[in-house]
């Protein structure tokens, strides 16, 4: 069975190892411990499919607590329906956020563009009377 130090995981995935050890305090990651007390980390096979699926759920934009919340549904051995169901329920309230966000986005760009028209509009009025005044 393959396991893995926090820096092989963390250089792995590009993050630090305190982002790692942050994973781990939300339940997301579980290592063994060994070494003299525990200090060390050793991270199964499981660990790093937990932690790719949640790096997938960053990316896509959900939560960490909605990452786990799901990630734990598929570490279960209950109905994969229920896992499935679950998941679009996530993944669909998600999709609405975002889609309300780039409406918000593109009014606020149509807003910007609109300064931009008056306010060139504007520097070619002045610009023109100054070119009239010099003339």
């Amino acid at each position: 069975m393959a396991t893995y130090s926090i820096s092989d995981l963390a250089k792995e995935f590009d993050l630090t190892t305190r982002a790692m050890r942050f994973y781990e305090d939300m339940g997301l990651l579980q290592p063994e411990r060994a070494g003299s007390g525990g200090r060390n980390r050793v991270y199964s096979a499981r660990d790093r499919t937990r932690l790719k699926l949640t790096l997938r759920a960053k990316r896509l934009g959900l939560s960490l607590t909605e990452a786990k919340e799901i990630i734990d549904l598929y570490d279960s051995p209950r109905d994969t329906g229920v896992q499935l169901r679950k998941f679009l329920e996530v993944l669909q309230l998600h999709r609405r956020q975002l889609e309300s966000q780039m409406r918000d986005l593109q009014a606020n760009l149509d807003e910007v563009c609109e300064h931009e028209r008056e306010a060139r509009e504007l520097l070619t009025k002045i610009e023109s009377a100054h070119s009239e005044s010099i003339g």
